[in-house]
């Protein structure tokens, strides 16, 4: 009953919780669906921890969906072992856990020591830096624990892989996931707990990020004095000064 209720009606509580706490968010509370940034306070350390961590956690859902969404058949169809693919999960995965654990880290740290920062951080911050901070330390943890424990660990991809897809077709694989090692029901435990509180903290605002930036045409600028711009084009009708400002230098 303990893993019916774990792996077969959680999952979906969670989601429904952050479809509907997302939906609730939008309608009710658009001003504060933003990060509150705090880079006017402090920009030297924001500098380094925010890229470390931002591009680390999107390495660490990349490897996530390769992990769980493509089937083990499909990879070896194309040829890549099971040793092969292990160990670029260690080596990739851990580079990426490791940055994102230390961006993290850094951000807390600012957060801490500056003064105004600290005090516009909310006991909902503070909450989500926890559960954030458990998830990234537990997926750490079950990435990492073969190479200290040796051997190749547990392969994930023929226990949670199997159950993560069942559940898209709404039969949960139960055995599946209850099979899997107590370290990754741990950190999946907590990955569902950080997505049902997620519509309710800063971090909804990875739901609108501004992709579109990556696509958009550069910006040229140009000198309107072709004087101080040698080989810039001439001024064009329509940035003549007309009226009495005109007149009047005339």
């Amino acid at each position: 009953m303990t893993d019916i209720v774990l792996w077969g009606v959680l999952p979906y509580v969670m989601v429904a919780i952050l479809v509907g706490g997302s939906v609730w968010r939008y309608k009710y509370d658009q001003f504060g669906w933003t990060t509150r940034s705090s880079q006017l306070y402090e920009s030297k350390l924001l500098r380094i921890a925010s890229p470390v961590f931002h591009f680390g956690i999107l390495a660490v859902i990349a490897g996530h969906f390769f992990g769980l969404v493509i089937p083990k058949s499909w990879t070896e169809a194309v040829g890549m072992s099971q040793d092969f693919y292990h160990f670029n999960a260690l080596f990739v995965g851990g580079i990426a856990g490791i940055c994102t654990l230390g961006g993290i880290i850094l951000l807390i740290v600012r957060r801490r020591t500056t003064g105004p920062v600290f005090m516009a951080t909310t006991k909902n911050d503070k909450t989500m830096y926890v559960v954030l901070v458990a998830a990234i330390v537990f997926g750490l943890w079950t990435t990492l624990a073969s190479v200290f424990l040796g051997g190749h660990g547990h392969n994930y991809r023929e226990t949670v892989s199997p159950w993560f897809r069942s559940l898209f077709i709404f039969q949960p694989d139960i055995g599946s996931m209850a099979a899997a090692p107590f370290s990754f029901h741990l950190h999946t435990l907590v990955g569902m707990l950080l997505f049902a509180l997620w519509p309710f903290t800063r971090l909804v605002h990875a739901f609108t990020a501004p992709f579109h930036y990556l696509f958009r045409p550069y910006i040229v600028y140009r000198s309107r004095d072709v004087r101080t711009a040698p080989g810039a084009r001439g001024r064009q009708p329509g940035w003549q000064p007309v009226g009495t400002r005109d007149r009047d230098r005339r």
